[in-house]
């Protein structure tokens, strides 16, 4: 699945941002690493809950509740993704100092490892 070799790609690039030392330029990096990661993860959630199941998505929010319904996630991961779509979605339209500090902590400190899980399901999903 190209997708998903694309979400790995960025994932590394993410994970890379992620354990630089931190400046503004490296935190605004990793946030932007942020937004098109975490848009390769939820379409390739699309693409396999489409080919894998048959179940159309059209949204992340609406890819990751059914994610859950299949039980790939369990309500804690899931509630995680909803927070995380949120983050992504507030730090696109609006750059607030505060907003991109926390966020870039969130992804620190929660979303890479969600989306490294991720990543684990889908590969495994598919190589199965």
């Amino acid at each position: 699945m190209e997708k998903l070799d694309q979400f790995e790609k960025a994932l590394k690039s993410l994970k890379e941002a992620a354990e630089m030392e931190f400046t503004e330029i490296v935190r605004d990096s990793a946030i932007k690493r942020f937004e098109y990661t975490f848009d390769l993860a939820w379409k390739s959630i699309k693409i396999f809950l489409k080919d894998i199941h048959g179940i159309v998505c059209n949204s992340p929010k609406q890819c990751f509740r059914k994610f859950f319904q299949l039980e790939y996630f369990n309500e804690e991961k899931t509630e995680q993704a909803i927070k995380m779509t949120d983050s992504r979605n507030s730090v696109v339209h609006i750059y607030l100092e505060t907003l991109a500090m926390e966020t870039y902590l969130k992804i620190k400190n929660d979303y890479l490892e969600l989306l490294e899980e991720i990543h684990k399901i889908l590969k495994n999903q598919t190589q199965e």
